[in-house]
């Protein structure tokens, strides 16, 4: 059995292998469904954050559901869902084989859908944005950062799983799908979306020699998928060459993706210091670090909002905590829960909390965000408008790296 960790929220980092000896005389007799359901309770009994398993009898929760077999694949993982959903915990989920192979492809860098990063309030339950994926349909339709998401296609969402959600949002390039939508203030609204391919293209830059004062490196980085590193070093890379002597990150509305993506990036940042420490059941504490040589030692800037979440956090708050950036913007999102992916060997898998991270100062921001060190208010804005004086946090960046004080402490 393969285990992958991700953080962000929904995506994969790591292949390691992973064995569970479960057989004894009574296992012989079980069914394949049989087996699979204890396969997956094992799985979480061994791996999961919470060893109280939400204050519940864990072993006779499997002896309970083993009584009797399944009658079928689609009964066992109903089981499967039920048990996990007693953990009363929406980022720990059975994966069937379709939205399994989803996931992994929207690692991979493009998908067909509307553009939306999407996940379970925590507290409610609520299906809500975490940000619209930037030109895609849905930010071209206003769908906005905390936007609740109350029916797709007529189906209720609370009846549907993080994953069900997602999947009947996707589909073939061209074809529709109709949500209702309603945003932090207003009545509910039916947007309807053509479905398009979603290139997930994780950065974009540019120099900014608009201002006055110094150039200014602008890069935008909009998810941590398996590229993103080498990308963002590229881009650098680049704008060094071109004469740029500050910079502004952009983290505005990146849901996350790979934590191992966000750790290497922060890396091209820092010349030492820890990156995240990361927190198991037992309370051991793990460690990302920085090491060697930042790429640039110029002034620098990160943009985040309420998008903001996961792996950007992560990256965000080891950028503010080891004191090489300012953060402008909004308060992030709240998301410091780790999961890890488990294959399961009928080609489904488990997402399974297994740890929280706390940034390099031990903040644990899980629910709680991370403040920026100058809040700026934005009303939304079109992706066009990024970077222009409609863009009042972007102009506040440039602001504060043109005041010298700030490029000399930042030196």
């Amino acid at each position: 059995m393969h285990k992958r960790i991700f953080g962000a929220g929904l995506c994969l980092i790591l292949a390691i292998v992973v064995s569970f000896t479960w057989w004894t005389p009574a296992a012989a007799a079980f069914t394949e469904d049989q087996k699979l359901y204890s396969q997956a309770w094992r799985i979480v009994n061994q791996a999961y954050l919470d060893e109280t398993f939400n204050h519940q009898n864990w072993w006779l929760l499997r002896q309970k559901a083993l009584q009797q077999p399944f009658k079928d694949r689609e009964s066992t993982y109903v089981a499967i869902q039920d048990l996990l959903a007693s953990l009363d915990d929406p980022y720990t989920r059975l994966l069937k084989p379709n939205q399994y192979r989803s996931l992994q492809v929207n690692t991979t860098g493009e998908l067909s859908g509307v553009g939306l990063q999407i996940a379970l309030d925590a507290e409610t339950g609520e299906l809500k944005v975490v940000a619209p994926i930037a030109g895609s349909p849905a930010d071209e339709a206003g769908i906005r950062t905390r936007d609740r998401i109350l029916e797709i296609d007529g189906i209720l969402t609370s009846t549907l799983t993080l994953d069900e959600a997602a999947a009947q949002m996707r589909g073939a390039v061209g074809t529709k799908v109709t949500l209702k939508i309603q945003g932090e203030k207003g009545e509910p609204r039916s947007v309807e979306l053509q479905r398009d391919r979603i290139a997930l293209n994780p950065v974009y830059a540019a120099l900014d020699h608009s201002s006055s004062g110094v150039p200014v490196g602008y890069i935008r980085l909009t998810q941590f998928s398996a590229n993103a590193p080498a990308e963002v070093t590229e881009a650098i890379n680049k704008l060094e060459a071109q004469g740029a002597e500050a910079y502004i990150l952009d983290l505005r509305n990146n849901p996350g993706g790979l934590l191992q993506a966000g750790v290497e990036i922060a890396r091209l940042w820092l010349d030492g210091g820890t990156v995240v420490y990361t927190v198991n059941r037992q309370g051991t504490l793990g460690s990302f670090d920085a090491y060697g040589f930042a790429l640039t030692q110029d002034p620098l800037i990160v943009l985040v909002n309420q998008g903001t979440a996961s792996a950007s956090e992560i990256l965000a708050g080891a950028l503010q905590d080891n004191g090489r950036a300012i953060l402008v913007g909004e308060k992030t999102f709240g998301k410091g829960l780790i999961q890890s992916l488990f294959d399961l060997p009928d080609g489904a898998g488990i997402a399974v909390t297994v740890a929280k991270y706390e940034t390099p100062s031990h903040r644990d921001i899980n629910k709680l965000g991370i403040e920026p060190n100058q809040q700026v208010e934005l009303e939304p804005i079109s992706i066009d408008q990024i970077g222009s004086t409609a863009d009042l946090q972007y102009q506040a960046a440039l602001e504060l790296l043109n005041q010298p004080p700030v490029i000399a402490d930042a030196a």
